[in-house]
């Protein structure tokens, strides 16, 4: 009896024990399903796989690319899923979860898409990624050409929270973790520190450089504003002309104002957005006085903005570049027409005093607020700021939109959480795309 109860026993065990292997085994097939499994393990490491699709990729070729990334230092995310894993809002959910900044890039059965935040990757790069891998049926090899190609122009840095790996034992993991707590937590927090004490000095640096070159062009309006000797209650004043001074005025303590508060360098493009502005004010105040009709509003003079609003377009072709319509002040219209060098605003670079546009990124933000709008991009082609401008690094350092550092004040590899905008989102939809869902059809 005893014996039997005994066999008894051991079969519950085994019973038991078979529920529990089933269970776990039911528990990771439904997480493999699951958005915020692939989240989880995407914080850990730059790429996922689902068990189901290993054949696809097998576990050393997905170490491999992790690795690559990991390397690289990029916030770059792969995820190769099944073809039945739900696709609606999969991105925006995906990036939800996860809450970083960066490039994702998902292999759903047998096709492929990606999409990124902006202060990483443009949408344009995105799309032109996504389609250049698009005739690749091998998802090792699309995955592979696309990363190589996507690590030498995404921006940013791999988030913190990536590891090197390990075993997936749960003992191992927290032996591994209590390793990393106890000895490298300390050694961790001081590398993220030291990256973000990096870039702060980066941005104090090219704040320190616009400082100078703001602080010529305020001074140079406030001497405008001198030279002008306007009364509000001089004979022939009216309300218009005093209309005009008082916001020339207001734009004048506005640009002091936004400088002497600017702790960031995406800040300026505010200062010179209320210098362009009070210039013109003064431009209209000007024709008023001479009775002449009010001038329609204009870019600033391309080569140097405190020559005030511009008057026409003229060709102008910079050294090693093509020509290309710039707008010009009267003065340097004339100097152009004659074969003579425009007068052109230079600052102080590392090689001597050179025109603004051959001086480095720091001075985007500066020449973001005098020419708004989506003109600069075609002003600057074939330039040395122009090209630094329509980099991937630069939209990663000093951010997007010609002065936007950071995007909200996150960059690649950034937690942000769900603070992101769905339209800021964006990218791939190349030859091929997915036809549904959020595949192929925007948000």
């Amino acid at each position: 009896m005893k014996a039997a109860l005994n066999r008894g026993l051991s079969i519950l065990l085994i019973v038991f024990a078979a529920l529990a292997v089933l269970s776990v085994g039911a528990t990771r097939a439904h997480a493999a399903t699951d958005v915020s499994t692939v989240a989880d393990a995407l914080k850990e490491s730059p790429v996922y796989v689902d068990p189901s699709m290993s054949e696809q990729l097998p576990k050393a070729d997905a170490e491999a690319l992790a690795k690559e990334i990991e390397d690289a230092d990029k916030p770059v995310f792969v995820a190769v899923l099944p073809a039945d894993f739900p696709e609606e809002n999969l991105f925006r959910n995906l990036r939800t979860a996860t809450g970083v900044t960066g490039l994702y890039a998902i292999r759903l059965g047998d096709q492929f898409d990606a999409k990124a935040d902006s202060t990483v990757l443009s949408d344009e790069a995105v799309r032109n990624l996504v389609t250049s891998v698009q005739g690749e049926s091998s998802t090792e090899t699309q995955l592979d050409d696309f990363t190589d190609r996507a690590l030498a122009n995404v921006g940013g840095s791999a988030p913190s929270s990536w590891t090197d790996g390990g075993d997936s034992d749960p003992t191992g993991v927290l032996i591994g973790t209590g390793v990393v707590l106890a000895a490298g937590g300390a050694g961790a927090y001081t590398l993220v520190r030291r990256n973000r004490r990096k870039k702060e000095e980066e941005r104090q640096a090219a704040l320190d450089k616009l400082r100078v070159v703001v602080d010529e062009d305020i001074t140079a309006f406030g001497e405008e504003l001198d030279r002008l000797d306007f009364h509000p209650a001089e004979k022939g004043a009216d309300d218009a002309m005093r209309a005009d001074y008082e916001r020339a005025l207001d734009a004048y303590d506005q640009a002091k104002s936004f400088m002497a508060a600017a702790q960031r360098p995406e800040e300026v493009r505010a200062v010179t957005q209320a210098l362009e502005d009070g210039r013109f004010s003064l431009a209209m105040l000007a024709a008023r006085r001479e009775g002449r009709p009010p001038p329609a509003r204009r870019a600033p003079c391309f080569f140097d903005p405190r020559h005030g609003p511009s008057v026409a377009d003229a060709t102008w072709t910079p050294d090693g570049g093509t020509p290309r319509e710039v707008p010009v002040c009267a003065a340097d219209r004339t100097r152009l027409a004659d074969g003579l060098e425009p007068a052109v605003r230079e600052v102080d670079t590392d090689s001597g005093r050179r025109p603004y546009w051959e001086a480095g990124p720091a001075y985007g933000p500066w020449a973001g607020g005098y020419f708004g709008g989506g003109i600069l991009p075609g002003l600057l082609i074939g330039t040395m700021l122009g090209s630094m401008m329509a980099s991937p690094s630069y939209a990663a350092t000093y951010g997007s939109g010609y002065g936007d550092f950071g995007g909200g004040g996150y960059e690649g590899g950034d937690v942000s959480g769900a603070d992101f905008s769905s339209g800021d989102f964006g990218g791939g939809f190349g030859d091929g795309g997915f036809g549904g869902g959020d595949f192929g059809g925007g948000f």
